[in-house]
């Protein structure tokens, strides 16, 4: 299978609800690297990178979240990066 890569920005209910320690946790699971912190505007930055399959799977388990409220999504593919191996939340 192809690994792609994503940048995608979150909006809605999305800090403060724990969103980045389950994007981390459904991603390590499910075999993604990449990383996820919080952007000063209130979104969500995300790059990850992994198969379509594994991507939709992170996506599904972060939008379980119980109090979080995806608004919307603003994906692209963007380069892979062949060296990196893990997944990270990054903080402010």
């Amino acid at each position: 299978m192809t690994k792609i890569r994503k940048h995608i920005v979150f909006s809605g209910h999305v800090q403060g609800v724990g969103f980045r320690w389950r994007a981390a946790r459904a991603a390590g699971m499910y075999g993604c690297t990449g990383w996820v912190r919080n952007d000063g505007t209130g979104t969500v930055s995300m790059e990850i990178q992994g198969t379509e399959a594994q991507i939709d799977q992170v996506m599904q388990a972060i939008e379980k979240g119980r109090f979080i409220r995806i608004e919307n999504m603003d994906s692209r593919i963007i380069p892979t990066d062949p060296d990196e191996r893990s997944f990270r939340e990054e903080y402010d």
